[in-house]
């Protein structure tokens, strides 16, 4: 259940991050926002597997195992929202 309400948790904020983006107005920061959102989103899941194995004493390879679609998930989304926006523009263009 941990795992599920994260990877929600990371969806949350990555439509969060976009819709930052567009609020701001700037044709680059819409493209960019995906981007930082999975810079931020790898610090906030390495974190996570690291109060797991450090305070929860949980063992690494099960941590591992939970990072994986931890970040996995909404970075991929993350990634495909970058790809398809660069898409966007180059047809635009």
């Amino acid at each position: 259940m941990h795992i599920v309400m994260l990877i929600a948790f990371g969806l949350i904020a990555l439509a969060a991050f976009v819709v930052v983006g567009k609020a701001l107005g700037s044709r680059g920061v819409s493209y960019s926002a995906p981007k930082l959102f999975i810079w931020a989103w790898l610090a906030a899941s390495l974190l996570n597997s690291a109060v797991g194995i450090f305070s929860a004493g949980i063992p690494p390879i099960n941590e591992i195992g939970a990072f994986i679609p931890i970040f996995g998930i909404p970075a991929g989304i993350a990634w495909w929202l970058m790809r398809a926006e660069a898409a966007r523009r180059n047809s635009a263009a």
